[in-house]
């Protein structure tokens, strides 16, 4: 009899062990539930908040639809390749022409990788006209130094050299372009930033032109749509944010890039952080050098 007891005490824990377990594991799931629907549910308050209360334009950090420099007209948009300018930039955009700015866009190739770019080229200045952005403020660079190719290195002296050539020409007063990651690591994206950094560091730039780059972020963020909202306002020092109906324009202009769609592409448009936020981070020497040290 007291065999029998002893060989069932193993057991007993054992039951209590897997029992104490499994409360926890539904602990630990139904505060991971809630914790998700606070998060949808407070970043959607939010993202109202932001376009409703004194139409965004609040001093309050967390109701601001848009924090940009101020004194600012003549903007300069630096991209590699068609469709960059509404795959990534698309908020900046509207939110620029908000201000009355004038846009400028630099594009650095025409995006002959797939030997599509007689067709990229009518593209672009269809999907710039969903922006108000005039033909005539369009520059595409068809160099064979600068080819659409992932894995091909672009030259930094070159691009560095065209830039600033627009910059002076155009009396620029803000550069925008990708941060060192180029979003999605493109080697042509992170050759833009290269070439902005080395104008920077060399004094080039007009002490009259600012710099913003655009943030990368993230796999998880970067498809959270409007669901970013709040780490965006948290962890960002500039920022646009559209309204619901303005990102319809953007998801237009994509359209207008009929040759890129794919269905990945479509899951893009719906589910991207970049048809909604973007977040921007002003350049300077001390930001590069802190980059530098940070590789």
């Amino acid at each position: 009899m007291n065999e029998s007891i002893n060989l069932l005490v193993p057991f007993r824990e054992f039951s209590l062990s897997i029992y104490n377990c499994r409360n926890k594991i539904e602990e630990a799931l139904e505060l991971l539930i809630f914790s998700t629907i606070f998060f949808i549910v407070f970043n959607i308050i939010l993202f109202y908040l932001i376009h409703n209360y004194r139409n965004g334009k609040s001093k309050f950090r967390f109701c601001r639809s848009t924090k940009l420099p101020e004194h600012v007209s003549r903007v300069l948009l630096v991209t590699a390749h068609p469709d960059d300018e509404c795959m990534f930039f698309g908020p900046t955009l509207i939110a620029l022409k908000k201000k009355n700015c004038r846009i400028f866009v630099l594009c650095m190739s025409r995006g002959d990788y797939e030997k599509q770019g007689h067709v990229r080229k009518d593209e672009l200045w269809s999907a710039c006209k969903c922006f108000e952005i005039k033909a005539q403020d369009i520059t595409l660079i068809q160099c064979t130094q600068l080819p659409d190719d992932p894995n091909a290195e672009w030259k930094v002296e070159l691009i560095s050299t065209l830039i600033l050539n627009q910059v002076e020409a155009l009396d620029i007063d803000l550069l925008i372009t990708f941060d060192k990651d180029g979003i999605s690591q493109h080697k042509n994206h992170q050759a833009l930033y290269y070439a902005t950094a080395s104008l920077c560091l060399s004094g080039l730039i007009p002490s009259t032109c600012k710099i913003l780059i655009l943030e990368t972020v993230n796999i998880v963020r970067k498809y959270l749509s409007l669901f970013d909202v709040l780490l965006s306002l948290l962890l960002s020092t500039n920022w646009c944010i559209v309204r619901w109906h303005e990102r319809n324009i953007i998801q237009s202009a994509m359209q207008r890039h009929l040759s890129q769609i794919a269905w990945f592409r479509r899951l893009y448009i719906i589910f991207s952080r970049y048809m909604i936020i973007n977040s921007l981070t002003e350049l300077n020497v001390e930001s590069i050098e802190f980059d530098i040290l940070e590789s």
